[in-house]
């Protein structure tokens, strides 16, 4: 099977699969604040990725290019989302344009129609330095995501089967470029073993990627004639993952996504410890069903919303998100607990 063939495939079974709600969002309850003394018109929605001003915390995830004439509509579409909303955006694997230059300009649309926004340059953990320094110059790009997916490979019937190295390759990346470096997972979550070793070995930047969304594995699984189905509940839930990696290391830049699909999940990402918080399947699926100007009030719609609970909650800042209390129950809790993490620490917190 051909790659862009293989890209299309991912998009159709992605739509299909689509997000079951397996996050452990649910599980977070925040703590009601009668008397907030908040004020919905001072709330500021701004964060940073390293030097990179972001005016929101939601950006455009890394979904798809090189897969001909229809990925690059899609790609188009998103980028001109990204530009009316402000929001980052990041375009999926540039392998295929780096392995056929015909592909090149289904992830050059991204910068054509968003020529002064925040553009991520996306590559596998198996990338050079090389390969690195020409995905980031495709897209004049100010951040690089390195995605981790072994367990999608290990499920693609053509997929990878040789890890090794990749930790000393990301950080040999991370030296050699001078933009932000994001690792990110692809839908099976980041733990904070693998947390602290990025950390040890450089990165600031992790996103979490994980269990509760789109599944990789489900999607490669429709390919296979053998189904790996112990691989479609695999993973660490993405509230459970955000609270791991910060919880091994507090100073660490965390990106919420994985299953990401309301203003209320957004939020609860972030008061769980993350900075900023990533969308792919939920906005893939408003833009084929409703277009770019369904999309583009959709994510205004979002932003509108996360300042409202912002207001509830007694905040005005990102910043100030990470000391509301909240109270975890149910599966999330058994989990962290299980992991060693109080989480009775998140119910006595004070921001008032």
């Amino acid at each position: 099977m051909s790659r862009s063939k293989r890209k299309w495939d991912h998009i159709q079974y992605a739509l299909e699969t689509g997000q079951k709600r397996l996050t452990g969002f649910d599980d977070i309850k925040f703590v009601n604040q009668s008397m907030p003394g908040s004020d919905l018109g001072s709330v500021k929605l701004q964060t940073k990725i390293g030097e990179l001003s972001l005016s929101s915390p939601i950006f455009i995830n890394a979904m798809t290019g090189g897969g001909g004439e229809r990925t690059l509509r899609i790609n188009r579409e998103l980028a001109v989302a990204a530009r009316e909303t402000g929001a980052a955006i990041a375009v999926g694997s540039q392998m295929a344009a780096l392995k056929d230059p015909e592909e090149r300009r289904t992830y050059e649309i991204v910068r054509k129609m968003n020529p002064d926004g925040i553009i991520l340059a996306n590559l596998g953990s198996e990338a050079t330095i090389e390969q690195a320094e020409a995905a980031i110059e495709m897209l004049k790009a100010d951040g690089l995501q390195i995605h981790l997916n072994v367990v999608q490979e290990l499920t693609m019937p053509e997929g990878d089967r040789n890890f090794s190295g990749a930790l000393m390759r990301i950080a040999e990346i991370n030296q050699a470029v001078d933009i932000p470096v994001i690792v990110k997972e692809v839908g099976f979550g980041i733990g904070a073993e693998t947390a602290a070793r990025l950390y040890e070995h450089g990165i600031r930047y992790v996103d979490v990627g994980g269990f509760g969304g789109t599944n990789f594995a489900e999607i490669e699984n429709k390919r296979r004639d053998r189904l790996l189905t112990f691989f479609e509940d695999w993973g660490i839930p993405t509230a459970a993952s955000v609270i791991e990696a910060k919880s091994a290391v507090p100073s660490l830049f965390v990106i919420s996504s994985g299953g990401i699909q309301t203003s209320f999940d957004i939020v609860k990402g972030i008061a769980a410890g993350a900075n900023a918080t990533a969308m792919a399947g939920t906005l893939l699926k408003i833009l084929m069903e409703h277009g770019t100007e369904g999309l583009i009030k959709e994510i205004e719609l979002l932003k509108d919303e996360m300042a409202i609970i912002m207001t509830a909650l007694g905040v005005h800042t990102i910043e100030e998100l990470h000391k509301v209390p909240f109270v975890i129950s149910g599966n999330t809790h058994h989990w962290l607990d299980q992991r060693g993490i109080d989480t009775r620490a998140f119910a006595k917190r004070r921001n008032i």
